[in-house]
């Protein structure tokens, strides 16, 4: 019986911890708030920026804060005029390029951006930075940190918010929380389930349109991706399924519904 009660119990807190992903409509588990996860969001990103050599003031790093900019802009503009104001409350964007050689990039919950140098050479210009800020923006706003995190924790039966979970096991629940974003890797990168990514693609590529950028830029950047690891193992970048040709063919599935976004941009 009581461990009839415990199912039920459990099973009740995981129909209402369920979230819908904006825009996309997928359902996602969503065990712990924003209120809890941001603080701890950022001071893991301070923490990255303070352990590395920061060079957003280059010109390089001038047009990382630019393209993010822009494209923060367009995405709260666009979630406003969805009815998804309450997706960005306790967001505070940021955007800084580390000085690494490392072909990767990764945003934290609450819209902490990082670009590595070696990742800005695919990238070849504002557009293809665009490509990169986009899907890594959409990780944000899809809010799949926070989603991995509350996986972790119901598969290892830590029901309840951080701080409930800390006093049922702190050491687990820290690892939990360094494992959502990738933190005791190499300086905090993010790698997400394929479908994530998949997501964080379809979503991206909307939201470089919305800013203006060219959509069309996206399946390119990724075939650059793809010739960067040729012979080679893959990029930080590239290390999660699903591969170059999948999305490459997700995205141009995609394109007539970004490409509108985007004419709708150039008239503005």
């Amino acid at each position: 019986m009581l461990k009839k009660i415990s199912f039920l119990f459990a099973l009740g807190l995981l129909i209402y911890s369920c979230a819908r992903v904006p825009l996309s409509g997928r359902n996602q588990l969503a065990l712990i708030g924003n209120e809890e996860l941001l603080p701890l969001a950022y001071e893991q990103y301070d923490q990255v920026l303070a352990e590395s050599r920061v060079v957003t003031n280059t010109s390089e790093g001038q047009m990382v804060l630019r393209v993010g900019r822009r494209i923060a802009d367009a995405v709260e503009v666009y979630l406003k005029e969805k009815g998804y104001d309450e997706t960005l409350e306790g967001f505070a964007w940021e955007f800084n390029l580390i000085q690494e050689d490392i072909v990767n990039a990764w945003c934290m919950p609450g819209g902490k951006v990082a670009f590595y140098t070696g990742i800005i050479p695919i990238c070849e210009d504002e557009t293809g930075i665009a490509v990169v800020m986009g899907h890594e923006v959409a990780h944000a706003i899809a809010h799949h940190g926070r989603e991995r995190m509350s996986n972790g924790m119901l598969l290892n039966g830590l029901l309840g918010g951080v701080q409930a979970a800390m006093g049922q096991n702190p050491s687990l629940t820290q690892n939990l929380f360094l494992q959502a974003f990738g933190v005791g890797g190499q300086l905090g990168m993010l790698k997400f389930s394929r479908r994530h990514e998949l997501e964080a693609d379809q979503l991206g590529l909307n939201f470089m349109a919305l800013a203006g950028y060219d959509p069309r830029d996206a399946p390119e950047f990724w075939t650059r991706m793809s010739n960067a690891s040729s012979g080679e193992s893959p990029p930080e970048f590239l290390s999660t399924h699903p591969g170059p040709n999948r999305r490459i063919d997700q995205l141009n599935n995609n394109m007539p519904q970004a490409m509108e976004y985007y004419e709708r941009s150039q008239k503005r």
